[in-house]
């Protein structure tokens, strides 16, 4: 089988000859395949450069001609010319073109317009197309790569036609980036109709709908960190999400959902980036608390050797990467193995089950507390997977796919009746309906709750006023 490839300028009658030359071989030749490529004139130089470096050829004139070797293994071999083509088929095929001046040029005019017409039905097609812009966040971290075929799916976005997925790392290289936009494209699923990468913020959110942002990497983080550390690493987030806020607040579409994700902090950073938007309501920024309810779930799971899909509604109150607590009030029990036992929809609260209230108030919360950094050190990793999970059941309730009793810890600016701070981002039980969320109402907040919630709250203004401290150091 003959591979070749005919590329040339749109207007160029050389091209124009070559092409008309290769049609009539294919026509003829069941074994003789060509490809064209039609570059406009404009573009033409750029193009052929590029192609010439890649493959370390040298050659300066159109039409360009090579022949593909994928078949025997090897890469593609540099042919030549129009001269060097009319020479091959002549050789190879004893055929010619005596195509006169004056038809070439004629050809080579319609090429011309052909392929301008071409363009201007494409652009038109496009501009038909409406695609729902994801904006993902430290792109390169294993998070990513789990979150990533998920989002391109009708589970998480139905009634969606088409997703442009917007690849955001500041601390990555551009080379590792294409090669992530290569992976994705690759996965050839039906909702993708762009990848874009970006290594700076000069187009970050435009037109954003979806922003997931995940824990920010920098080059020089250090596994052990002393105060100094800490506070440096603070005011860069600081200065980071600041950024981020006033960018989304003026380029992101006034209905934009915003998850931001992670284990360092979490709360904090939505917090700043609320404290720098002024259109967007409130109420379109989220922090995901999934992967600890998921975490409980699985440890009482385990303690009642149920599965942790057996185990519903358990609550995360505070601040989802510091000071947190795992309320059980709501938390009901499918399949469990006890005295009472009934159908599958039957469930019982777990409270009922786990009459062990110290272990509830202590251990419990320890064992919570330390599962991911458990994970951690044995896998030499973090916890991706739970992590993408969480985001993704969160994006799935947000889009309208949940029960109408179904809960959710998500941190949201602290409620007004709650007697706290305001200002800051605090995980509390939510439900979704019609693809917006509400503080769930008919929660108990017993005294030794609130009093966690003091904490948390506590918490979290020293970390702002850590911020203030550093800024105004700096500005000094």
């Amino acid at each position: 089988m003959a591979k070749f490839v005919l590329a040339g300028k749109t207007d160029c009658p050389h091209y124009a000859k070559a092409e008309l030359l290769a049609d009539s071989l294919q026509r003829c030749l069941p074994n003789f395949r060509i490809h064209k490529i039609s570059v406009l004139p404009h573009a033409w130089k750029e193009w052929l450069e590029d192609t010439c470096t890649r493959n370390g050829w040298k050659h300066e004139q159109s039409p360009l001609v090579w022949r593909e070797l994928v078949d025997q293994g090897g890469k593609a071999m540099l042919l030549g010319g129009f001269s060097d083509f009319l020479e091959h088929c002549q050789d190879y095929y004893s055929v010619t073109s005596d195509m006169l001046t004056d038809i070439m040029l004629s050809v080579a005019s319609e090429n011309l317009e052909t392929k301008m017409n071409s363009i201007v039905e494409e652009q038109h097609r496009v501009s038909l197309i409406k695609p729902l812009h994801i904006w993902l966040s430290s792109a390169l971290s294993p998070t990513g790569h789990f979150l990533i075929p998920n989002l391109l799916s009708a589970e998480v976005f139905p009634n969606t036609s088409a997703i442009s997925l917007h690849l955001l790392n500041l601390e990555g290289k551009e080379e590792q980036l294409q090669w992530l936009r290569m992976e994705t494209e690759n996965l050839a699923l039906p909702l993708l109709y762009q990848v874009t990468i970006h290594t700076d913020l000069e187009q970050a959110f435009k037109e954003a709908d979806v922003i997931l942002l995940q824990d920010e990497c920098w080059s020089d983080d250090s596994d052990t960190e002393d105060e100094e550390e800490m506070k440096r690493k603070v005011k860069r987030i600081s200065d980071r999400y600041r950024e981020y806020g006033q960018l989304i607040d003026t380029r992101a579409n006034r209905e934009v959902k915003v998850i931001v994700s992670g284990d360092s902090f979490v709360n904090l950073r939505c917090s700043l980036l609320l404290d720098n938007v002024n259109v967007i309501d409130s109420n379109q920024f989220v922090t995901v608390a999934t992967q600890l309810e998921n975490e409980a779930r699985a440890i009482i799971a385990r303690k009642l050797k149920v599965r942790t899909s057996d185990v519903t509604h358990v609550i995360v109150w505070g601040n989802i990467s510091g000071s947190f607590y795992i309320d059980l009030q709501r938390a009901k029990v499918f399949n469990y193995d006890g005295p009472i036992k009934g159908p599958a929809y039957f469930s019982q609260p777990a409270k009922n089950i786990l009459q062990e209230r110290k272990w509830l108030e202590t251990d419990f919360q320890e064992l919570v507390r330390c599962q991911r950094a458990a994970v951690a050190s044995k896998t030499c990793r973090a916890a991706p997977m739970s992590l993408a999970n969480g985001i993704l059941e969160v994006l799935k309730a947000w889009n309208g796919i949940c029960g109408p009793d179904e809960i959710f810890s998500l941190g949201v600016l602290c409620p007004g009746d709650y007697n706290l701070p305001g200002g800051i981002v605090l995980s509390v039980p939510v439900i979704f309906t019609h693809r917006k969320w509400s503080v769930l109402s008919d929660v108990t907040r017993e005294d030794n709750l609130k009093k966690r919630l003091e904490i948390a709250a506590s918490e979290l203004r020293q970390e702002k006023e850590l911020i203030g401290c550093e800024r105004y150091i700096t500005k000094s």
